[in-house]
């Protein structure tokens, strides 16, 4: 059986409409409809909702439908890193913050009577930033990539 032939089983033998489903589910009528007739598949976090909702294991939902199974890992692959991905943005705008601040010290060093030291070295000032949103920027673009081949 699969997946859309066994959500309408386990919806009709709790004796609710696509509608009532969808008002659980959080979803439209219409989005119910799709999925029990075999249109579009619902996302990972549907698909725990629904296990959770008729009493079933996720295998029990999946098993039976491959297509369903390999959207479901391929979702669940892209949340595996999450931390990973924040990390690398974190570390592009650490590198964009710094180099914003050291030109607005520039700035304001040449068109005011201020003189605000820049401490940490050229090296740091100069390439910093720099290192920083290159590094970022590939890594993200790696983790990218790594979906991608997934």
């Amino acid at each position: 059986m699969i997946f859309g032939e066994k959500l309408k089983t386990e919806r009709n033998k709790k004796g609710w409409s696509q509608e009532e489903l969808a008002e659980k589910l959080f979803v439209s009528r219409q989005s119910v409809s799709k999925w029990e007739n075999g249109q579009n598949y619902p996302g990972i976090e549907i698909i725990i909702k629904i296990s959770d909702l008729f009493g079933l294991t996720i295998d029990e939902l999946l098993r039976s439908d491959e297509e369903l199974t390999k959207k479901v890992i391929i979702a669940s692959k892209q949340l595996a890193h999450p931390k990973l991905k924040f990390l690398f943005d974190v570390l592009f705008l650490a590198g964009l913050v710094l180099l914003v601040f050291k030109l607005v010290v520039l700035f304001l060093n040449k068109t005011t009577a201020l003189e605000i030291p820049l401490y940490g070295g050229s090296f740091f000032w100069n390439f910093g930033s720099l290192i920083l949103m290159v590094g970022g920027g590939i890594g993200s673009s790696m983790l990218k990539e790594k979906y991608k081949q997934d």
